[in-house]
């Protein structure tokens, strides 16, 4: 499939295992948020098999626990320009305010890796 936009926004975080279902349901939340402001795409992943014998895994990456899963997710927009403007809106969106406390209940926001990207390859 090919991405939608030319820009991404990556995040990894950890996450507990015994909180992703409520990690989920704010990641609904963010996603509709993220949408209306501008991403062409949203998705959150969480781990499913994360053994890797050649490479660092994402388990370490993210300094996951054990009793932690990692979370993968991006956002996709049409350029960094859309991105910038999308995330202004976004960070000032009232929704997002109220939904950030119960984020500290399901993960440490300083343990999540975050980036801006642009496209080099896309199929």
């Amino acid at each position: 499939m090919k991405a939608p936009g030319t820009y991404i926004d990556g995040f990894l975080l950890p996450v507990p295992k015994a909180c992703l279902e409520d990690y989920r349901k704010l990641a609904e939340q963010a996603a509709a948020i993220w949408i209306e402001h501008g991403a062409l795409q949203y998705t959150e992943c969480a781990a499913d098999d994360l053994n890797t014998d050649f490479c660092r895994s994402f388990t370490e990456a993210a300094s996951a626990n054990e009793d932690e899963t990692v979370i993968f997710a991006w956002a996709i927009f049409a350029d960094r320009t859309a991105r910038d403007a999308a995330n202004a809106k976004i960070m000032d969106d009232d929704r997002l305010k109220a939904i950030c406390p119960a984020t500290a209940q399901i993960f440490d926001c300083k343990r999540m890796v975050f980036g801006g990207f642009k496209a080099i390859v896309s199929h």
